[in-house]
């Protein structure tokens, strides 16, 4: 009779892939895909993490005994945050496997919130049916991909693009020519689903790099959340030239994107004097809906830049409003994104893309 441990490493693989070029959530302390799985390799203890390696490739062998060779003492939060990581990833596994997307969604919804649980979904389908066969194409050097995909149908492009995570997806897209690339990008905003049929023709047209599909007949892919992910990798230059050609054709969709790049969780990493310029700039009120039902960390960065008496009433007209929509709420926090816009391109804040530098928030 197997072990409980023994019974988790059987999906050890599978996560560890859906994890492996994850862009962590703290932008100050960015943890590896393959150091996540070094330090729940310890955490499993010996016997469970060899397991875990009768299940890797040699590559992966590789990568992940020097990961553990050069692995620094971890502090039990670090370790506590990636199980917990594993935990959830294994529980939304069982259930997509058990009654689908939809029904995880629900399902981890109750548990975590939306927002974790539409995160949780599509990292266990992209490691239950595209991974796999797109495996061999993540791996590629995006210049050599850039290069097979000039001879290919902007069509076959978004799709492949679609199964990459956003990191590799932008390489590839920033070294293919301008006309193809907007072409490409509204077609891939414009996925929802694909047959696995189409899918396996891809794979035959690529020459066989791709391995054979299988799982279920259609897959949820690509849409304008891919894409904006995709632009928030581009260099600043390109994304806004790749933005601006979108819309002479779409305009719709050209905001639809711009909107989904900027989150009003990311006035986190604003600095006080862009903060200040925010409340100059939105309706007390405005601003008062935005921030409620938000984390206390986000209402304090703007409490911090106020006056004490300024606090008390932004506080008191928080709590004079009592229930109000979410839909109004949504409304309030893309007018204070909006704001962020302008002040960016004045150029008193800066949105930038993974290439201009290591802070994303500069003044």
């Amino acid at each position: 009779m197997e072990t409980a441990a023994q019974a988790k490493t059987e999906e050890v693989p599978e996560e560890l892939e859906a994890n492996a070029n994850e862009k962590t959530a703290e932008k100050s302390e960015p943890v590896s895909g393959a150091r996540k799985a070094a330090i729940l390799c310890l955490s499993l203890g010996e016997e469970a993490g060899s397991v875990v390696f009768q299940h890797l490739d040699e590559e992966e062998v590789q990568i992940l005994s020097k990961e553990l060779a050069l692995l620094p003492d971890v502090k039990s939060e670090e370790s506590d945050r990636v199980v917990e990581e594993f935990n959830q990833l294994l529980l939304a596994r069982s259930y997509v496997t058990t009654g689908g997307v939809e029904y995880a969604k629900r399902l981890l919804n109750r548990s975590f919130g939306s927002d974790i649980a539409k995160r949780l979904t599509n990292k266990v389908v992209h490691s239950l049916e595209s991974s796999a066969n797109f495996d061999s194409l993540q791996k590629t050097d995006p210049q050599q991909l850039a290069k097979l995909f000039q001879s290919e149908h902007p069509q076959t492009i978004a799709v492949v693009l679609a199964h990459l995570d956003a990191i590799t997806a932008a390489e590839v897209l920033a070294q293919l020519p301008d006309h193809l690339r907007s072409e490409i990008v509204i077609r891939l905003a414009g996925l929802q689903t694909v047959s696995q049929q189409v899918v396996k023709r891809i794979s035959h047209v690529l020459n066989q790099k791709l391995m054979t599909v299988s799982g279920v007949s259609r897959s949820s892919i690509g849409g304008i959340h891919s894409v904006a992910e995709i632009c928030n990798q581009l260099d600043r230059d390109t994304s806004k030239q790749m933005l601006e050609q979108i819309e002479e054709n779409a305009p719709d969709l050209s905001l639809n994107i711009r909107n989904l790049m900027v989150t009003f969780e990311d006035l986190l990493l604003i600095d006080d004097v862009g903060i200040r310029e925010i409340m100059q700039r939105v309706d007390k009120k405005a601003l008062a809906l935005a921030l409620k039902g938000t984390v206390e960390e986000l209402q304090d960065r703007f409490y911090s830049n106020m006056s004490s008496r300024a606090v008390e009433m932004m506080k008191e007209e928080m709590d004079f409003m009592g229930q109000v929509k979410i839909k109004d709420v949504n409304e309030a926090q893309r007018e204070v994104i909006e704001v962020l816009r302008e002040l960016d391109d004045q150029g008193i804040v800066s949105l930038g893309g993974s290439g201009g530098g290591e802070d994303e928030y500069v003044t």
